[in-house]
């Protein structure tokens, strides 16, 4: 049974009609632009047995929403989706029994089709038609769901009924397309005015007191400026207008630019020593792994190498924005917000502001994608306590740029060392993984303290939450598939946690399994040619115990789409190669594997990526594969061009001119090909082919040149670096 299903079993708690007789569909997880909304309301459709259009996915609100924390890992399928499917199916089933007791027949002779429960009737010789509005008692709406209803994990053919369409259009595409849809940028609430927080670039700073008190005395003379506001290093501005806000805006970030209201400090790591500034911090070492028992004792040839990455930032294009008020003389707060999580938002808005949790409503309105843990909940925060400013008013808050770069989370920077042994047949025999990194969370909800940035910086702060990673039951953090899928007998991976935090960290889309994958799968190929070996054959043979199959697959699908066994044609340019990566997301989720065509020149352009995943049973085949291609092109950005830039003052890379993402004109042709199992359980596609994307690149990169990238970005400077450095893997 679906853990969410356990936390909240009554059928009300899950669906409902409403006032026109559409069904009503309620989750904890939201949609961040990946089309969560649009899977979940196909399989609420599948179940009952009616078009997708009858069928509307409430946005999430701590209001009506079952709490499903926070929707992350790619789990929103197989977690909302399955307590969805059997409620479903546990209401559809209970309205046919009730269309039986009603006509006083077998439940077995009443069919279910187009959203209708029928029968044919004997003494009449007529069919008799019900709706789910029609049998539905109020008692049935209190009643626990019964998972027994759901015949099989896919939607069944049983008694007539026909599925949905399983591609049908996703209902927001063209609002979106041509500008219609309203984003919580959009949002325009009775009374509204705008707000900004402005804060320091670290977590140490302090305030100029001359400088600041000159400011709030101009600010305060200022047209349309509704109130100034200082507690500790926060300055809040609210205004009646939006252009009033932007000229203030404006004017704060020239002087912080040229080192004015706040005093900057921190112990920022060396960008060009980042390994060894991990590796001499004060760690927390875990052994994730250990069957060093099964050692062998034959003579082993050996492969050390290391890889690193260095922190990234979320750059979402679409700013993070929120809106709160305050009322009943300020005893109850709603908040809109795009946050991931709406009831741990929620929790640690309460802890903030000292209140309980039933008095703080939180909605969940669509925004900017997210990409892991960014800067939605803070500005939520920031909207909160400035509305406490003007009580009865909404106020709306939105980052700028400068804010959007300069203050959201950081995904740590990592170090992964892999040390691997061969036999003489060719096998693994040995392989011990370690990696250095900070936690990768520091998301709210989760401690006894408020993990918002805003409450880190009043003039009574709350302690600054340390980043931690997450269980290896959901998966892990910076350990995250650092134990190698293929059949090696003696595995240890080592995980050290940095208790070092400059700058904060938190969860960037699959945590550690990109960095984790990109060294595993690099070494793949480095032990393949070790052993004069196809890299593809190499790992075919590492994949023949129980319970493979699927990993063989994906890996020989991505092969035939690539031609991957033709031979290398002999019209290709100079510089051209290919390579070859897998990964199973987090050891127990999607089945994924990558294969890259690339030039380099003077930087790499990549001309074809191929992508083969067996999700399981797929939902929504045109909105799984958009998610494999965006998260495997987004994975392409950070290994050829992002690495944040770090200073005393703050973070730098805080525009588009210092933190390129990849462009338009630089993206290659994405192939994918979803290797549906209808009878296997749902698994999400998100963050599935990062790792194995980030891999590719880096082997494709050997194939052309002959050089091995262990470091990211494979920026033109980093290539040009490699090569003249010639630093080959270390045999012994």
């Amino acid at each position: 049974m679906s853990e969410s299903l356990k936390a909240h079993p009554l059928l009300r708690q899950w669906l409902g009609l409403g006032a026109t007789g559409q069904v009503q569909a309620f989750s904890g997880k939201v949609d961040l632009g990946q089309g969560i909304s649009h899977a979940l309301r196909l399989i609420v459709a599948q179940e009952l047995r009616l078009s997708p259009t009858h069928v509307d996915m409430v946005p999430a609100s701590t209001h009506t929403s079952p709490d499903e924390a926070v929707t992350s890992g790619s789990l929103s399928v197989q977690h909302s989706g399955a307590a969805l499917r059997f409620a479903a199916a546990h209401w559809r089933e209970m309205c046919r029994l009730a269309m039986a007791q009603r006509c006083g027949v077998d439940v077995a002779t009443v069919r279910c089709a187009n959203g209708e429960f029928s029968l044919q009737t004997h003494v009449e010789n007529k069919t008799r038609h019900a709706s789910y509005a029609e049998l539905t008692s109020a008692e049935m709406w209190q009643s626990a769901i019964d998972t027994m209803h759901v015949q099989s994990i896919h939607a069944s053919q049983d008694m007539g009924a026909s599925p949905t369409k399983p591609n049908a259009l996703r209902p927001d595409v063209a609002s979106k397309v041509f500008g219609e849809f309203e984003y919580i940028h959009d949002r325009v609430l009775p009374g509204m005015c705008h707000g900004m927080v402005f804060r320091p670039g670290t977590l140490t700073a302090e305030v100029i007191a001359h400088e600041m008190h000159a400011l709030v005395h101009h600010l305060q003379a200022q047209s349309g400026v509704l109130c100034v506001h200082q507690n500790g290093v926060l300055l809040g501005v609210l205004t009646q207008t939006e252009y009033a806000l932007s000229k203030i805006v404006r004017h704060i970030e020239d002087g912080v630019a040229q080192g004015k209201f706040w005093r900057c400090h921190s112990e920022v790591p060396d960008a060009q020593d980042l390994p060894n500034w991990l590796k001499a911090q004060t760690l927390d070492t875990t052994v994730v792994a250990d069957t060093t028992d099964n050692a062998p004792t034959d003579e082993l040839h050996h492969i050390r190498a290391e890889f690193h990455r260095p922190y990234l930032q979320h750059a979402s294009i679409g700013l993070c924005c929120a809106l709160a008020q305050w009322t009943d003389d300020a005893q109850q707060l709603e908040v809109w917000s795009h946050s991931q999580g709406i009831y741990n938002l929620r929790r640690d808005i309460a802890l903030a502001f000292d209140m309980p949790p039933a008095q703080v409503q939180v909605s969940h309105v669509e925004g900017a994608g997210c990409y892991g843990h960014n800067g939605a909940d803070d500005v939520a925060f920031d909207a909160a306590w400035l509305a406490q400013l003007v009580s009865g008013r909404p106020v709306r808050v939105q980052w700028t740029r400068q804010a959007e770069l300069g203050h959201a989370p950081l995904a740590p920077a990592m170090a992964v060392e892999i040390h691997a042994g061969v036999n003489a047949e060719g096998h693994i025999a040995e392989w011990t993984q370690t990696v250095w990194s900070q936690g990768h969370g520091t998301r709210p909800g989760r401690g006894k303290t408020p993990a918002l940035l805003g409450t880190w910086q009043t003039a009574q702060p709350q302690p600054v939450t340390m980043a931690v990673n997450a269980a290896m039951a959901v998966g892990g953090g910076s350990e995250r598939n650092a134990q190698p899928p293929y059949d090696v007998a003696s595995v240890k991976v080592i995980n050290h946690r940095v208790l070092n935090m400059p700058f904060r960290v938190s969860a960037m889309r699959a945590l550690g399994a990109p960095t984790n994958v990109f060294a595993a799968e690099s070494v793949m190929d480095e032990l393949a040619l070790r052993c004069a070996q196809d890299p593809l054959a190499f790992r075919l043979a590492h994949l023949r115990s129980t319970g493979q199959a699927r990993a063989v697959a994906v890996l020989q699908k991505v092969a035939d789409m690539a031609g991957w066994t033709t031979p290398r044609p002999d019209n290709k340019p100079e510089g051209w190669g290919r390579g070859l990566a897998y990964a199973r997301y987090k050891n127990t989720g999607a089945y994924c594997a990558v294969v890259v065509e690339l030039v380099v020149e003077e930087k790499v352009k990549l001309h074809k990526l191929w992508t083969a995943v067996d999700l399981g049973h797929v939902v929504d085949a045109d909105g799984a594969a958009n998610q494999i291609e965006g998260g495997a092109l987004q994975a392409a950005s950070w290994v050829l061009c992002e690495a944040a830039q770090l200073s005393s003052q703050g973070i730098a890379s805080n525009n588009w001119d210092n933190y390129p993402i990849l462009k338009f004109s630089d993206m290659p042709a994405v192939e994918v090909a979803l290797m549906s199992q209808p009878h296997e359980p749902s698994l999400g596609a998100g963050e599935c082919s990062s790792g194995p994307t980030c891999a590719a690149i880096a082997n494709a990169i050997f194939d052309a040149i002959g050089v091995r990238m262990r470091a990211m970005p494979f920026t033109p400077e980093n290539l040009l670096k490699t090569i003249e450095a010639e630093t080959p893997s270390v045999h012994s």
